[in-house]
């Protein structure tokens, strides 16, 4: 396999937590490297369900797992996750889960502030999850983030929280929150602190690691729809979800990455707000949420559904480089009579093949359909492509086609086994 990027290629939750684990056999590590516990990836083994946010899905099958220095880390999130699945029956330990030490932390200021703001925001609301990942990243990009190796040094840690908390009291001021003290945020440290250490490592020898083996996986969380440079901004995630993160995220570098596969829902969903070109605000949109399941891992939230938008797949193609799609619930679509594909925009008498970054013209797009014939038969745990039916494979090439992209593995439901391998 080489080292591999799994990037999700729309606006999350297409399914990377099953793609990965399927994967997860043919790689030696995994590394994590960007976002929060923002992200959630649910993984089925069995009879056993494991909902992950921070930890990479390689730690379930005891694979030498990595949180990169490109991720923020909330260390009270981190550990409760781990207990989560150490009650399942999966120990972690210090040679099995490495974090690196230049990683930034996640604060219980950053929390209070995400909800704050979002709190004041109204009808302009991002729909954030509350969690402090965008403070965190703002932080970070100030230079007034605490990165985990700060917790090695007693006056090291006081004067980066002197620094970060004389912001963040600034701010709190302003909206009418009590101020902190460093003594808090110590306090708040102290029960993870030791505990934290004994998995932060210096990123030069994580790659080191990383080097000695022949096969790396790179997860993503989010999509590439949510990247902060090139997704639906100001609608987007804190951090860059692209293939290119990898060589700033991972501890490794720019020639490290061989190859990167994109994950691709049958249709399309995203939780929060923002521009959603093909929503479909009826039954059939309502259909998708029930057939599909389609709530949140994180957020617990309904997801928005509509039709699957070729313009938006193909953007995020061309910018991580993708040659190779998963292609997820398909067997979700295995009812409806008719299909719809969506292959261009039209705002007032132009045609775009792309999504204007420009938000005014958002509100004016009317999506290009193509409509196809639905198979109206089981496709649920197929093993094999002969076992589609045909009018679903139709609908698979039709996707291969318009996005110039080879489907090489095919899920049909949210077990390891009922995937189509290509």
């Amino acid at each position: 396999m080489g080292n591999t990027a799994i990037i999700g290629l729309q606006w999350g939750d297409e399914g990377k937590g099953k793609i990965v684990d399927f994967l997860a056999d043919k790689f030696d590590a995994v590394v994590r490297f960007q976002g929060g516990h923002n992200a959630g990836h649910t993984i089925k083994v069995g009879d056993k369900t494991y909902k992950l946010s921070l930890l990479p899905s390689g730690i379930i099958r005891g694979k030498f797992s990595v949180i990169g220095s490109g991720v923020v880390v909330d260390p009270i999130a981190l550990f409760s996750e781990i207990k989560k699945i150490e009650e399942a029956g999966i120990k972690i330990e210090s040679e099995k889960l490495a974090i690196a030490e230049n990683a930034c932390l996640i604060l219980s200021v950053h929390r209070e502030l995400d909800q704050l703001l979002e709190s004041k925001k109204g009808e302009k609301k991002i729909g954030t999850t509350g969690r402090g990942i965008g403070p965190a990243y703002e932080d970070r990009a100030g230079r007034r983030a605490v990165r985990i190796c700060d917790l090695m040094d007693d006056k090291i840690l006081t004067e980066r929280l002197e620094n970060l908390l004389f912001y963040h009291n600034l701010l709190r001021k302003s909206l009418g929150a009590e101020i902190v003290t460093i003594q808090q945020i110590i306090a708040e440290l102290e029960p993870v602190r030791a505990r934290l250490l004994t998995h932060a490592k210096p990123a030069f020898e994580i790659a080191k690691k990383l080097n000695s083996f022949a096969n790396v996986m790179f997860e993503g969380a989010q999509g590439a729809l949510l990247d902060v440079t090139y997704g639906t901004y100001p609608f987007v995630t804190s951090s860059n979800t692209m293939a290119g993160q990898i060589a700033l995220g991972s501890c490794l570098g720019v020639a490290d990455l061989h190859k990167t596969i994109g994950i691709l829902k049958a249709y399309t969903t995203r939780v929060g707000s923002g521009p959603f070109p093909t929503e479909l605000e009826c039954e059939i949109g309502n259909f998708l949420r029930i057939e599909g399941k389609e709530v949140g891992t994180v957020t617990g939230r309904d997801r928005r559904c509509g039709w699957f938008d070729a313009v938006l797949v193909r953007q995020s193609i061309q910018l991580s480089s993708v040659k190779e799609v998963a292609l997820t619930k398909l067997d979700v679509l295995d009812k409806l009579e008719k299909i719809k594909i969506c292959v261009g925009y039209k705002i007032g008498d132009k045609t775009f093949d792309y999504l204007p970054q420009a938000n005014h013209l958002w509100d004016q797009i009317e999506p290009i359909y193509e409509e196809m014939e639905g198979w109206q038969e089981s496709s649920f745990g197929a093993k094999t492509l002969a076992e589609l039916p045909q009018k679903a494979r139709n609908y698979v090439k039709r996707i291969e086609d318009l996005c110039s992209i080879k489907a090489s593995i095919i899920s049909t439901g949210p077990k390891r086994e009922e995937t189509i391998i290509l």
